[in-house]
């Protein structure tokens, strides 16, 4: 087995690592503590490829791999989590939805305009009463001649209320019913959708996170994605990369938190030498370093399964938990071996810090991840 990155990977990662240090890197901590949503810096994405990174050619996407995907989500988010989760939440979710369950004239449709970053995605599964419980979703859609008519609300949505267009799972049959859930595709210009409230969140300040609320919005039935009682079905397959994009952000996460630990032990010195020739912040980055490579390799495992075609629900779902735990416990490290300095902005720990937590929750808490990988183990 080749463990070694191709000329082309390579220059992916040279070449995403470049664009995040010169467009992301300055303004990180800014776009932070404003809250700001970037749009700007995502059509310039666009334009090199990393919102569409898996769509096809023809669609005008980059026509890349999971690797090539993954390599790319670790570099932006090394230098900043908040756009690696919009990265991910636009490339898995919302076009790797359409790309996966939508018909030739829909892809034509929507697909060149996400891969260019022209439109922003959004993807609505979580309700406030529904998490992890999405069978018991009361966002509802009544079937009205050819329309259909959305109510409800959505909430925890990233790109809530920027997205252009959006992918929406609303309840079209009966409650707890697997085959009740249909996916519809709702552009923003639609009457009766619009965005809500507006999450103040610990981490992932600059990723929008927001309500999607519907108001007898008629949808047409052209709009749906696949068949009708299929969305919850799709839901689960379009989450097995999904969970891969959110590992792949917590790698780089966890990345970016030790390359600044690793950096400020050869830098500060105590007692007449480096911290880092002590051995408790020696074992420290040497644990750190052990975890970091293990995600990875889960990751590289999940990748490969998903590019030749075969199932990754648990390799994705083992691959997600590892890297969402690793994530929060290398940056918990990374603030200790910083000090009092890793509790301030002045260094980038604290806000690694804060990032990681989101990933042990989204697209499946920790928790799911473990029931997720029990269930396939056995089957």
């Amino acid at each position: 087995m080749n463990f070694n990155l191709t000329a082309d990977q390579l220059m992916i990662k040279e070449t995403v690592s470049e664009f995040a240090r010169r467009r992301i890197l300055p303004n990180r901590m800014i776009w932070d503590e404003s809250q700001i949503f970037p749009v700007d810096v995502f059509r310039e994405m666009g334009q090199i490829g990393l919102m569409g990174m898996l769509v096809p050619e023809e669609y005008g996407g980059a026509g890349l791999g999971y690797i090539e995907y993954k390599i790319a989500l670790e570099e932006i988010s090394r230098v900043c989590g908040s756009v690696g989760l919009s990265m991910a939440a636009h490339n898995s979710l919302c076009t790797g939805h359409i790309l996966q369950f939508g018909t030739e004239e829909q892809k034509k449709k929507y697909l060149p305009n996400l891969a260019s970053a022209e439109w922003i995605g959004a993807w609505g599964l979580t309700e406030a009463n529904t998490g992890s419980d999405a069978l018991r979703m009361q966002c509802v859609a009544e079937k009205e001649g050819e329309y259909w008519v959305i109510n409800g609300t959505k909430n925890f949505i990233t790109h809530g209320t920027s997205g252009n267009v959006a992918v929406v799972l609303v309840r079209t049959g009966d409650l707890l019913d697997s085959h009740g859930i249909t996916t519809f595709v709702v552009e923003r210009s639609t009457p009766g959708f619009s965005g809500g409230k507006k999450e103040n969140k610990l981490g992932m300040r600059c990723s929008e996170t927001s309500e999607m609320v519907f108001d007898n919005c008629r949808v047409h039935e052209s709009q749906i994605l696949g068949e009708v009682g299929e969305g919850f079905i799709q839901a689960m397959k379009v989450l097995d990369g999904g969970r891969i994009s959110i590992g792949a952000m917590s790698l780089g996460i966890a990345q970016g938190a030790y390359d600044t630990a690793l950096s400020y032990s050869k830098e500060r010195k105590q007692f007449g030498q480096a911290i880092s020739s002590f051995q408790a912040i020696a074992f420290k980055l040497a644990d750190m370093a052990v975890a970091i490579e293990i995600s990875d390799l889960l990751l590289l495992k999940a990748c490969e399964l998903k590019n030749v075609g075969k199932s990754c629900t648990l390799a994705s779902a083992m691959a997600k938990y590892e890297s969402s735990e690793v994530a929060v416990k290398v940056s918990t490290e990374a603030v200790q071996i910083l000090g009092g300095y890793g509790y301030t902005k002045d260094f980038p720990a604290e806000k690694y810090y804060r990032d990681s937590k989101l990933c042990t929750i989204g697209e499946g808490t920790s928790e799911i991840q473990k029931l997720v990988i029990a269930r396939e183990l056995v089957r």
